[in-house]
């Protein structure tokens, strides 16, 4: 039975989102005229959707900077930034929703391992050299913004910096409202527990509850309060709206060479930072215990963020080192 065209091009449609918008500006209406052709003939054919799902996923790795294809290499250190902020991201979310976990029975107990207590160590310092970092990472992006603001030069850094303020600010609110109910107020005061500011930990754990386990039991997840089940759906679109504002705004600044090789240099420090934090989650996840009254127990959620932070890592590190080697292109002899 022939596929009706109308039908067969709706479907090319829907494939041709597969690859980056710069590939479907160039070879979208030849690219979907033969979809069409081929789909007249062959209405169904999963190897025929596999294969240009992969090649989409290719064309946006090689649009990312991450791809064999040789740039520029103003463009390839653009790219891989925003490639490595996209890593981050992901990372910082399961990496944090981790170690938020981690700080509520910290707030009540004292560890019952050392392994605990050591993981608990790197990732709060990570955590600090994390923030450190990203600040540094900040500075030329926000004062390159402020220069096309005062130059009433705002073309194309409207809507995303509308986007990540608005993000930004949704995340503040509720993360502050939410944060009142953290489960680590009230903890028992003991030697070491002030190692992580109560405030601190309460946001962070509010910021990432919607990484949980419960999503997989409706019945308890029914019983959490509706206000806290919406937060749960609206936090996760919150932080991907900040990090798309974020990258949109570099991607779309003119940013001078100097600066970039600066981020390129930045980039591996910030690479580093991750890996340790890794380490310190890893230890936690594999050789940690439950630690008293359970306190400390490792779920199937805690294994999957470890998998999920792996995956990311080794995206940023391959976006630092392509960037990294673009950069020193881009240096003075």
């Amino acid at each position: 039975m022939n596929l009706p065209p109308d039908k067969a091009r709706r479907r090319a449609e829907m494939l041709l989102r597969c690859y980056p918008r710069e590939w479907r500006g160039r070879y979208s209406d030849e690219f979907t005229e033969l979809l069409v052709a081929e789909m007249s003939e062959q209405p169904r054919s999963w190897r025929r959707s596999a294969d240009v799902v992969w090649s989409g996923c290719v064309a946006r790795t090689a649009e990312a900077g991450l791809g064999q294809r040789r740039l520029e290499p103003v463009d390839q250190v653009r790219r891989s930034l925003v490639a490595l902020g996209c890593a981050m991201a992901v990372f910082l979310a399961f990496g944090a929703a981790i170690w938020a976990q981690l700080t509520i029975g910290w707030q009540w107990s004292e560890p019952g391992t050392a392994t605990t207590t050591a993981a608990m160590v790197v990732m709060s310092g990570a955590a600090l050299a994390f923030f450190t970092f990203a600040v540094a990472a900040a500075v030329p992006v926000l004062w390159g913004v402020l220069g096309r603001a005062i130059r009433r030069e705002f073309h194309g850094l409207v809507r995303p910096s509308l986007l990540f303020v608005t993000a930004v600010s949704v995340l503040v609110v509720g993360g502050r409202h939410f944060a009142n109910g953290w489960p680590g107020t009230g903890g028992h005061p003991w030697a070491h527990q002030g190692i992580v500011p109560g405030g601190v930990a309460a946001f962070t754990w509010a910021s990432t509850l919607s990484i949980t386990s419960y999503w997989a039991h409706p019945g308890a997840l029914m019983a959490f309060p509706a206000s806290e089940i919406a937060w749960m759906v609206v936090s996760p679109v919150a932080l991907v709206c900040t990090a798309v504002g974020a990258l949109k705004v570099v991607r779309r600044l003119d940013i001078p060479s100097s600066t970039l090789c600066y981020e390129a240099r930045l980039a591996q420090v910030g690479a580093v930072v991750m890996s340790v934090f890794l380490v310190g989650a890893s230890m936690w996840v594999i050789y940690g215990g439950p630690g008293p009254r359970d306190l400390f127990h490792v779920g199937a959620i805690d294994v999957a963020g470890l998998v999920v932070m792996t995956l990311a890592l080794a995206v940023a590190y391959r976006a630092t080192l392509r960037a990294r080697r673009s950069g020193l292109a881009l240096s003075p002899n």
